[in-house]
C-alpha cells in the first residue's frame, strides 16, 4: 500500500512535528506499506488562497496546471494520513485551503444530479493525527464533535472515502498530557496498520 502523509504546521520542533516522525518510523516497519511520501504544506510554500477570476474559474480548479501534482499524489496514496493541530475547533487555514482546491469537483466527486455525488476517491483510506490544547473530551462536549463531523461526513465520505480513522490527543500542552504514551500509540498503529 502506497501511504501519503500530509502534515500541516509551521514549526518542526513541535508537538506534531514528532507525531508526523512516529507516523513515518511506524510505517517504515510495516511490510503493508510499499511507499511513503509526506507533504510539508508549510515547507513546501502551498498557497492556500483560492483565487477565481476571468482566468481561473471555480469549475476549472480541478485541472489546474499548478495542482497537477498534489492530484497525482492523491490518486497514488492507497491511505491518506493527515498530522495537525486543531485550532479554533477545526483544523488550520492552510489545512483547510488545501482541502478546498483538492478535494474539487472533477476530481474527488462527481455531481449526478441526485442528493449525493459520486466519490471517485473510493477504495482509499484515511487517518488523522491531530493534538489540541484543551482537553479530549472538549470537542464531543463542547463543540458537538464538529471537527470529526467536518473530516468524516462534510468531506471524506462525500469523495467516497469511507474508512476514516481518528486519532484527537487532548491536554497537549499539559506536562500531565502523557505525550511518550501518545506517540508510541501512533507508532505502533503505523506498524502494524494492514489497510
Amino acid at each position: 500500500m502506497n501511504m501519503l502523509v500530509i502534515y500541516t504546521h509551521p514549526n518542526h520542533q513541535s508537538l506534531s512535528y514528532a507525531f508526523l516522525q512516529e507516523v513515518i518510523s511506524g510505517g517504515k516497519e510495516n511490510g503493508n506499506i510499499g511507499e511513503i511520501k509526506v507533504l510539508d504544506l508549510y515547507e513546501e510554500g502551498f498557497n492556500p488562497v483560492l483565487v477565481f477570476n476571468e482566468k481561473k474559474r471555480r469549475r476549472d480548479i480541478h485541472t489546474d496546471p499548478d495542482l497537477a501534482k498534489y492530484r497525482e499524489q492523491l490518486l497514488w496514496a492507497d491511505k491518506i494520513v493527515f498530522v495537525y493541530p486543531i485550532w479554533w475547533g477545526r483544523p488550520p487555514a492552510m489545512l483547510l485551503g488545501y482541502i478546498d482546491q483538492m478535494f474539487a469537483s472533477g476530481f474527488a466527486y462527481k455531481d449526478t444530479g441526485k442528493l449525493l455525488p459520486e466519490g471517485l476517491l473510493k477504495g482509499k483510506s484515511v487517518v488523522c493525527v491531530s493534538t489540541m490544547m484543551g482537553p479530549a473530551f472538549y470537542p464531543l462536549f463542547w463543540l458537538n464533535n464538529a471537527h470529526k463531523v467536518l473530516m468524516r461526513k462534510a468531506l471524506f465520505n462525500y469523495v467516497g472515502i469511507k474508512k476514516v480513522k481518528f486519532f484527537e490527543f487532548g491536554s497537549m500542552e499539559s506536562p500531565r498530557g502523557k505525550h511518550k504514551e501518545k506517540l508510541n500509540k501512533i507508532y505502533n498503529y503505523f506498524k502494524a496498520v494492514a489497510g
